[in-house]
């Protein structure tokens, strides 16, 4: 916006608006004709700079949730104001397969028809799966489009499409070669209810009130004492581990002791991994079923014993074969108990227990022959990436997260043993050959060769997305327009799930080129109490609910406006509310601007023909400008929504358009430069607006400019114009308005009561503004028998108000002597205390620090009852 230049719009032929702002009328036929008339398409040929991102996939079995409805917003808010900026934006929808979560869903209706996908058989079984994704999977991206997104559907991608199952393909076959793929057997995390391995990241840990056992192993002189919160794992232990240095048990090492219920003896050994202070200082050692003990094993050679299969169930011959695993627990100790070799029991023993994350069972630690990404080289290339400042976080504190995530990554466990996914492009032959088959590579064939069962981790292929959506491995326009993305914004609780996955494949697979340049981190969504919403509590929130009965606008507000960078977002169902009535605000002051002329046609009026008001308004809009800029470079969305709630409610619609009103009443060549003025202000805070809440902007701007939309209209330019001196004017009329505004409310008098009052203006400067002052504070001419009760010097100016008649001055001052009265007695109440030495030296500081405050209060309060006695007439 530059003050002298010619506008492009024509003004729309007898523009006119509905009295009331609909959203439900407006929203859905707004959002069709933007997506067909091809707005939010990309075009890879353009000469435009790209401006890229990819939404974070949501699942296919997912639907909208507050998580989702606040990132969505917050990229769809980005990449409005690039396009506007004159970016060839692309913004890039898809979904996940989501393997576990999908299977499961299957697996339930079909056990809802007495069958298992077992009964089915594994084609058949994954051709279910994808009848299922077609009917009832993709809601979410539909609700998307309730929100607003502008995504360019165009180029929708699908985790499991024929393009990213060749990237898949591919990537493996690469690492497989690079020797950064690779099969062993090792300690995984195996969920016995979702029969498959889950990486560390699925893993959510949860205080679980168990217990622990203390048991003794061996006999008389060569008896140790271990404690366990498993007990049913001691049928799988092949050694006891002490320190080499523990004098209590240096005639041990080396030797071998009886495990208890069992026929075998095992060996104590020395490890320095042990902590000779903690507990008893030895520690039972199950290699096949703990991380550590594995460890343990391996540097002793150590045999591995499973003892229990895929389900849970023990396997081990004997009393205990065939009972679940917590079922042994019980039946174990009891056993223990009998022979006397339970030392101590601690019940309940409160620790932390990993359950699946996607169905909550306990997870059970079990050795098994799994594949593995060996993550040292690809890590330390993501982790250089952002020290070398390739890839920027935002904001910066949460690096640590980050370094601290990749630093000290283990391998990768990508195989599971589920049927809905990438299959593993691995074949075993007769003879033991193994073979990693490439995308345009023909399969071995032959008797006896067969294709490894499991698939992917779901991570596995969602890593590649920010090029695989753009058609890797081939080298397509999209992928050389629009790679790498300029920002991925997502929250902080994936960096370890997605974002260093990305990072990994992305720096591998292109070349050192990181696949975003920003990693823009978010919080949570929270409900107004802060706590965290979930299906299992009463705070869960549908925002469809909301976006039904206030606007999908009034949601997206009240989200940005919650948005600062890395902290968790509060949000309240008033708070969308408030939103609400901050579009209708804006509605309601776009008809009045309408009605009385507002216009963008045309040259702005040189600033000489301009009212001070006029002046102030421009140059607070470009300062307003300058402010959004830096606020979304810096992703301070928080900032940009407040800085332009406030602008537009309080500076135009409360001050600017009422400040103006009498120049329209009065009319002529005063009114027209004010309305052009008002159209030029409109116009540039709807573009301003427009990224957050776009349905309610584009609606007005089209009827203001007569344009086709805003979705492409070019994003406001501070022009540099400033006006400090109409400023300052304009604020001494504030403050003028302002404390006799107060002064009337103390005085208990109606906004629209009027009152006969004489504006003493002189050497102000405000006395071009007293019609406007006399508007705003609904005050009359003097009139005969004027008779000043009150005055009260503001600014430099004088107000004398006739209040005779007005109010009951006898019962205002009894009322604010009563008020007086409990002012002062708290006062006194705090000052005893706090005088009171005794009192000071226990009470905690809190307490201290809340009655300091109970004093500072009760005296502004004093000071203000008085001031409001001294102002009143006498009774």
């Amino acid at each position: 916006m530059r003050v002298t230049e010619k506008t492009q719009q024509t003004p729309a032929s007898n523009p006119e608006l509905p009295t009331q702002y609909a959203p439900a009328e407006v929203e859905g036929k707004l959002y069709e004709r933007w997506v067909e008339r091809g707005y939010f398409t990309a075009d890879a040929t353009s000469e435009k700079p790209p401006y890229t991102i990819v939404i974070p996939p949501p699942n296919v079995t997912g639907a909208l949730h507050l998580g989702h409805a606040f990132q969505v917003t917050l990229m769809d808010a980005l990449t409005r104001r690039k396009r506007m900026q004159g970016f060839e934006t692309l913004w890039l929808p898809g979904m996940d397969h989501a393997g576990i979560a999908t299977q499961n869903k299957v697996e339930q209706q079909l056990a809802e028809e007495g069958k298992s996908r077992h009964d089915l058989g594994r084609d058949a079984f994954t051709e279910r799966v994808w009848q299922w994704k077609d009917e009832y999977g993709g809601r979410i991206l539909g609700q998307l489009r309730r929100l607003g997104a502008g995504l360019d559907w165009s180029r929708e991608r699908f985790t499991m499409d024929e393009g990213l199952s060749r990237a898949v393909q591919t990537i493996f076959k690469n690492l497989y070669d690079d020797e950064l793929i690779y099969r062993a057997e090792r300690i995984i995390n195996w969920c016995p209810r979702c029969l498959t391995a889950i990486s560390d990241i699925e893993v959510e840990y949860q205080d679980d009130n168990g217990e622990l056992v203390s048991l003794k192993y061996g006999e008389g002189d060569e008896t140790v004492v271990v404690a366990t919160t498993r007990v049913e794992t001691m049928l799988g232990d092949t050694a006891v581990a002490v320190h080499p240095e523990d004098p209590r048990y240096a005639h041990l090492i080396g030797k071998r002791i009886k495990l208890p219920l069992t026929a075998r003896t095992i060996p104590v050994v020395a490890d320095a991994h042990v902590d000779p202070e903690f507990g008893t200082g030895a520690v039972k050692v199950t290699p096949a079923h703990d991380p550590n003990d594995f460890a343990i094993g391996q540097r002793h050679e150590l045999e591995s014993l499973t003892i229990m299969d895929e389900r849970g169930v023990i396997t081990v011959p004997g009393p205990f074969q065939g009972l679940d695993r917590f079922e042994a627990r019980s039946a174990i100790v009891e056993a223990l108990r009998e022979q006397g070799r339970v030392v101590a029991e601690k019940r309940p023993y409160v620790h932390s227990v990993g359950h699946c994350s996607r169905c909550f069972t306990t997870i059970e630690p079990r050795l098994s022959l799994q594949w593995w990404v060996k993550v040292g080289p690809l890590a330390r290339a993501a982790g250089d990436a952002v020290r070398d400042g390739k890839v920027a976080i935002h904001p910066a504190e949460l690096s640590k997260r980050y370094f601290d995530w990749v630093d000290n990554m283990h391998d990768w466990c990508i195989s599971r043993q589920l049927w809905w996914g990438h299959r593993i492009p691995v074949w075993y032959g007769p003879n033991g050959e193994v073979v990693c088959v490439g995308p345009d590579e023909q399969p071995p064939t032959g008797e006896g060769w067969t294709q490894d069962e499991d698939v992917l981790d779901t991570w596995f292929s969602s890593g590649l997305w920010p090029f695989s959506t753009l058609g890797w491995p081939e080298q397509t326009p999209d992928l050389e327009k629009f790679y790498a993305t300029d920002v991925l914004l997502t929250g902080h609780d994936i960096i370890f799930f997605w974002v260093a996955r990305m990072m990994m494949f992305g720096l591998y697979a292109m070349d050192g080129e990181p696949p975003f340049h920003t990693i823009a981190l978010t919080g949570l969504v929270r409900d107004e109490h802060g706590k965290k919403m979930s299906k299992s509590n009463p705070n869960s929130v549908d925002p469809l609910d909301w976006m039904d009965a206030y606007g999908s606008d009034a949601v997206r507000f009240t989200l940005a406006r919650g948005a600062n960078p890395g902290a968790d977002v509060p949000i309240g169902e008033d708070w969308v509310q408030a939103s609400r009535n901050f579009a209708n605000k804006i509605w309601n002051a776009t008809r009045f601007a309408l009605m009385n002329g507002a216009t963008v046609e045309g040259e702005l009026p040189p600033a000489e023909k301009m009212s001070a008001a006029d002046r102030w308004i421009l140059s607070r809009l470009n300062r307003t400008v300058a402010e959004a800029d830096a606020f979304y470079d810096d992703y301070q969305f928080a900032k940009v929504s407040d800085s332009l709630y406030h602008f537009a409610w309080d500076e135009v619609f409360d001050w600017y358009v009422e400040l103006s009103k009498t120049t329209y009443f009065e009319g002529g060549e005063q009114a027209q430069v004010s309305a052009r003025v008002l159209g030029e202000v409109l116009d540039v805070t709807l573009r301003l607006l427009h990224p957050v809440v776009p349905f309610v902007t584009e609606t007005l701007w089209t009827t203001l400019t007569g344009k086709e939309t805003l979705v492409t209209a070019e994003w406001p330019v501070d022009s540099g114009f400033r006006d400090e001196a109409a400023e300052r004017e304009i604020e001494l009329v504030q403050r003028v308005v302002t404390e006799v505004r107060r002064f009337r409310s103390d005085q208990g008098l109606q906004p629209g009561q009027k009152v006969p009052a004489r504006l003493g203006l002189d050497g102000t400067g405000l006395a071009p503004h007293e019609a406007a002052i006399r508007q705003l504070l609904r005050l009359q001419p003097e009139g005969e028998g004027f008779s000043a009760t009150a005055t009260l010097p503001v600014a430099g100016a004088t107000v004398a108000l006739d209040l005779s008649g007005t109010i009951d001055v006898a019962a205002e001052r009894k009322r604010l002597a009563k008020d007086l009265a409990a002012a002062e007695k708290e006062r006194q109440q705090a000052e005893a205390k706090l005088g009171n030495e005794a009192f000071l030296a226990k009470a905690p500081e809190p307490v201290v620090a809340k009655i300091r405050t109970r004093l500072e209060r009760a005296q502004e309060d004093i000071d203000r009852i008085t001031a409001q006695l001294s102002r009143l007439p006498e009774a």
